[in-house]
């Protein structure tokens, strides 16, 4: 990836691009195919966390949007809500692809 400062973009945007993409994987993340079950047993939990994280977000975010006037609601939901539930998007995806490996993984052992 590139660094957003070097080349021009705005790291929000680099960040939401990111943050949507479901082929671009974490940092040190690997392939799930090539893993070990230890390996795909730590990135389901990482995912794991990480979803809690986004669905908590997207919670508040929703009991905010309850308290505001329609504009300010409506500037959420075209702005801040896409954004977050894209992210969750991504990492409910990513998480199935280890929860697939793990139970293919399991499912050759047998």
């Amino acid at each position: 990836m590139t660094n957003a400062k070097s080349d021009g973009a705005r790291p929000d945007v680099v960040a939401a691009i990111r943050g949507g993409d479901w082929s671009l994987p974490m940092d040190g993340e690997g392939i799930p195919a090539e893993a070990s079950l230890k390996q795909a047993l730590y990135w389901q939990q990482i995912y794991i966390e990480i979803l809690a994280v986004e669905e908590n977000v997207l919670a508040r975010i929703r009991q905010l949007m309850a308290t505001q006037s329609e504009v300010g609601r409506r500037e959420v939901e075209l702005t801040n809500l896409p954004v977050v539930v894209a992210q969750a998007e991504k990492f409910r995806q990513r998480l199935g692809y280890w929860v697939a490996r793990i139970q293919q993984l399991e499912d050759a052992s047998l």
